[in-house]
């Protein structure tokens, strides 16, 4: 038997959908969406269907926009190209604010393992973009573990020929952290990044 009444109980499966949301976290949505003004209720799922209905995919880079091409694509230096696998590390780099080039989502990277080939991410949307824009460099912003470097090989392999200047993001230990607490693999990458001071 359920815990709550029908409404409340689908209200909060509905919740418990999203990413990272457990039960008890659920049941707060539910009880605070239930609690407040039937208002706020029906301009939160205007919030929902709106976002459904008008966002969709940049069809120069792949992030989330509401128009055919994102402001960013619009108006930065499209010779600069930086490769993040989803849309929301567009978000993480952003916060730089001093990164003028543009973006290309792969959705993904190349994992053996998840059967997730080349050919299952926008490597192809990529060559075709750095073929036609005279892209002088291509940032790899995957993620610095075993898929990610994999990907950002084979994606600097794929552009060396070109002529494509293909870079990797500085990796080693964080600011703030402990050189004692850090592993063999993030030391040594420390140490190949070096930078003369």
């Amino acid at each position: 038997m359920p815990d709550f009444e029908e409404p409340i109980e689908r209200l909060i499966e509905y919740f418990r959908s999203l990413p990272g949301v457990g039960k008890k976290t659920a049941q707060r949505y539910a009880f605070f969406v239930i609690e407040n003004s039937r208002d706020k209720a029906v301009n939160f799922a205007k919030a929902l269907v709106e976002a459904k209905d008008k966002v969709h995919l940049c069809k120069e880079c792949g992030n989330y926009c509401a128009s055919e091409i994102c402001p960013i694509c619009e108006r930065r230096n499209q010779k600069v190209i930086c490769v993040v696998q989803e849309p929301k590390d567009i978000v993480a780099m952003e916060k730089v604010k001093s990164f003028d080039g543009v973006y290309h989502v792969l959705f993904g990277c190349i994992n053996p393992l998840e059967n997730k080939g080349p050919n299952d991410i926008k490597l192809k949307e990529l060559l075709a973009r750095v073929g036609k824009n005279g892209v002088q460099e291509v940032i790899c912003a995957t993620n610095p573990d075993v898929e990610g470097e994999a990907t950002a090989m084979y994606i600097a392999k794929l552009l060396k020929p070109m002529g494509v200047k293909v870079t990797r993001l500085a990796q080693g230990i964080s600011i703030g952290s402990d050189i004692e607490f850090a592993d063999e693999v993030t030391l040594e990458k420390a140490l190949k990044s070096r930078q003369e001071i």
